[in-house]
This record gives structure tokens, C-alpha cells and sequence, in this order.
């Protein structure tokens, strides 16, 4: 079995949809660093998406573990038109869309950006390359909160418009366990050391 652990980068403080913008993580909060880089497995290996928040989060907790390269792969959706735009300007703008976003992920993309399928095929990929070079192992991943629920989707098997109600706050756990072939299983989600 590998087991995944995943943590969502420190907060931005951004007000809009914040997806491959490279923005600065908060990492103030010292303690919860502390408690979580505690809680993680000491033999751990260490993965983060290449965009600054989850880079420096995964410094923040790496500790004495072995650090994988940053992988691009594992960057938050892209929202295109939207990015850094806050839900009500873009739900004016795009009424139609945006709801048809955000109720039914699948298939629709934002202007110039990617469909939850498209996030969530370029994800699995990553994070199937990954298992399949490091089977058995414990494997921390930085990332994003779009990203880790495209693994929840896939380990519960549930559909994207299930997946999308979970929370997923900052500097939180999600703990995932790949089986071998298809099979994964949630084992926590936001967990807060």
C-alpha cells in the first residue's frame, strides 16, 4: 500500500479564484507547522506543486525527509479568465456558466481555462507516475484544494459534484491510500494536527 498524505498549502489571503497564479503562501502560523510537520511520517517522502505556496509549505514541513522534485502537474486547476476574480463578479459576467461550473463539474472550463475532467486526468497521471515509482511508501503532498479533491473524487469513487462539497482548509490532512490497480481508499479528510 502507499499512503498519501495530503496538505493543502498555508493560505493566501487572495479574496478570488486563485489557481496557477504564483502566490505567496502565509507561513506565520508557526505552531501549526510545527504540529503537522510532527504529525507526518518521518520516513516520508516529500511532493509539491511547483507554484510558490506549496513549495515553501513543503519547506516549512519537510524536516529531515527526502524531497521529490516540484511537479507541475499537480498545480491547481486553471481558471483562465477567472483567475483571481471573486465568485459574484464572475457569476455577473457568466451566469450560465458559472453555475453550470460550480453545480455540474465535468466537462465545463472557464474561458481559456481547464474542466474539473481535464484538472482531474492531468492530477491522476501525475499521482499514478508517482505511486507506481515509489510503491509501498509514504508519500506528503503540497497541494492545492481543487487538486486533493480530484483524489477524493477518485478514491470514494463518488462523482465530482460530491467531491467539490468537501472541505478543505489550509495547512489541513487528507490521508489517501492507493490499494494497487484501481483501488484507493479515504482514510481522513481535513484533518487538523
Amino acid at each position: 500500500m502507499t499512503n498519501w498524505w495530503w496538505i493543502r498549502h498555508g493560505p493566501t489571503h487572495h479574496k478570488g479564484l486563485v489557481g496557477w497564479s504564483d502566490i505567496a503562501a502565509d507561513l506565520s502560523n508557526v505552531s501549526a507547522l510545527k504540529r503537522l510537520q510532527a504529525h507526518l511520517p518521518e520516513d516520508g517522502l516529500v511532493v509539491s506543486s511547483d507554484l510558490q505556496r506549496c513549495v515553501t509549505t513543503a519547506n516549512a514541513i519537510q524536516g529531515a525527509r527526502i524531497r521529490l522534485p516540484h511537479n507541475d502537474n499537480l498545480r491547481e486547476f486553471n481558471f483562465g479568465d477567472w483567475e483571481l476574480r471573486n465568485a459574484s463578479d464572475i457569476a455577473k459576467e457568466y451566469p450560465d456558466l458559472s453555475k453550470e461550473y460550480w453545480s455540474n463539474p465535468g466537462e465545463t472550463a472557464p474561458p481559456h481555462g481547464e474542466s474539473w475532467n481535464q484538472a482531474a486526468k492531468r492530477v491522476c497521471s501525475a499521482i499514478d507516475a508517482i505511486s507506481a515509482e515509489h510503491q509501498g511508501k509514504n508519500i506528503i503532498a503540497v497541494g492545492h484544494f481543487g487538486v486533493i479533491l480530484t483524489q477524493i473524487q477518485r478514491a470514494a469513487k463518488m462523482p465530482a459534484s460530491s467531491a467539490i462539497s468537501f472541505q478543505i482548509d489550509n495547512l489541513s490532512i487528507t490521508k489517501i491510500e492507493y490499494l494497487g490497480g484501481t483501488d484507493w481508499r479515504v482514510l481522513g479528510v481535513n484533518f487538523k494536527p
